[in-house]
């Protein structure tokens, strides 16, 4: 099954939620290009997703996804936070910071009921989950509603794992993919592949339709996904520098530079492995370094140099999230693009 008959959109292409950087703006430019787009939601506050939803809602008629976290909150110990910000202090320091600024929240909560009491207020066509999916309590109510589910998969073990917890399609996250790996099975990183290595690989395990994403970024990569047996794809990296998205002006600077084709996977923003462009906290730290609080807690130790530094024009503090192909980015609207990215066959049957 192709994944626009799937959830009931015109083109087999779904932008990827991206905290942080993106809106409900830049979900319903998408949406009404024909494509599904994506809210991230683990940022956001009761007020604030009443709000994004609404925007959704009012906005467009067209399918949209509303995506959260299923991660297991960690409760943060002090220990490990105050060891880390003893790391971060000479760089606290150098921009006449307070090195025992007290740390903000995590920033980033799991899906619960309390906002599935929200959500259920606008049963959204499209309900996506990273790391795994809720409880199954949790994920009855959402079924409940209507809505498809789609969650990431990061190995052949996880795709299947989704497919017999009830994931209406599964998102086959390369390891070219910008931001957070979805993985939730194992912390191995070794286990995880690369995106054309990992597609056929679910498609040939599991009965859902499958989404590709990771590395995919113009119409020869969603071209060579969909020739794997891909139902559809998902688009991130190439979304950033669209009008409608909110990417820091930092960020921007950085996927129009020659930096942009170094990236790494980096634990150091946020306790877990994200893939962004390397930038002077990964390289003196390392981007990988065990001395990061784990998921979300490394985000508050970081944010005031982040703060900071962006003032002064500077993303050395920065996570400059974005994938490893980011050879074909341009400024264009989201619309063109997604129209652009879209399988010929799609043009020709919506004309």
């Amino acid at each position: 099954m192709r994944i626009r008959d799937l959830l009931g959109i015109e083109l087999d292409i779904i932008q990827a939620p991206m905290a942080g950087v993106q809106g409900s703006r830049l979900a319903l430019a998408v949406c009404k290009a024909g494509g599904l787009g994506s809210l991230p939601c683990a940022t956001l506050g009761p007020d604030a997703l009443r709000r994004e939803l609404q925007a959704l809602r009012s906005g467009t008629s067209k399918p949209f996804n509303v995506n959260f976290f299923s991660h297991t909150p960690i409760t943060p110990d002090p220990a490990v936070e105050a060891r880390y910000r003893g790391m971060l202090e000479p760089f606290s320091k150098e921009l006449g910071l307070d090195p025992n600024l007290a740390p903000a929240g995590a920033g980033r909560a799991p899906f619960t009921h309390e906002v599935a009491d929200i959500v259920a207020e606008f049963a959204p066509p499209v309900v996506s989950f990273h790391f795994g999916l809720p409880s199954a309590d949790l994920l009855a109510r959402v079924k409940g509603w209507g809505s498809k589910v789609l969650s990431s998969a990061t190995t052949l073990e996880e795709a299947r794992w989704l497919e017999a917890h009830g994931a209406d399609a599964i998102i086959a996250q390369g390891l070219e993919a910008g931001g957070h790996r979805g993985h939730f099975l194992s912390d191995d990183l070794t286990e995880q592949m690369g995106t054309f290595a990992l597609v056929p690989q679910i498609v040939d395990a599991v009965k859902v339709p499958v989404i590709a994403a990771g590395g995919i970024a113009d119409a020869r990569s969603v071209h060579a996904a969909m020739a794997l047996g891909a139902s559809g794809v998902q688009v991130g990296t190439a979304y950033l520098l669209c009008p409608e998205a909110d990417t820091s002006a930092v960020h921007r600077a950085a996927l129009q530079s020659p930096a942009r084709h170094h990236t790494a996977l980096t634990n150091l923003f946020s306790g877990r492995p994200a893939r962004g462009i390397v930038n002077r906290l990964m390289r003196e730290l390392g981007p990988m370094n065990p001395a990061a609080p784990p998921f979300p807690w490394a985000t508050a130790a970081v944010a005031p140099l982040r703060a900071r530094a962006e003032r002064n024009g500077s993303g050395d503090f920065s996570p400059l999230w974005a994938g490893q192909n980011t050879s074909t980015l341009a400024e264009v609207d989201a619309a063109t693009l997604t129209r652009a990215l879209a399988p010929l066959d799609a043009h020709r049957e919506i004309r």
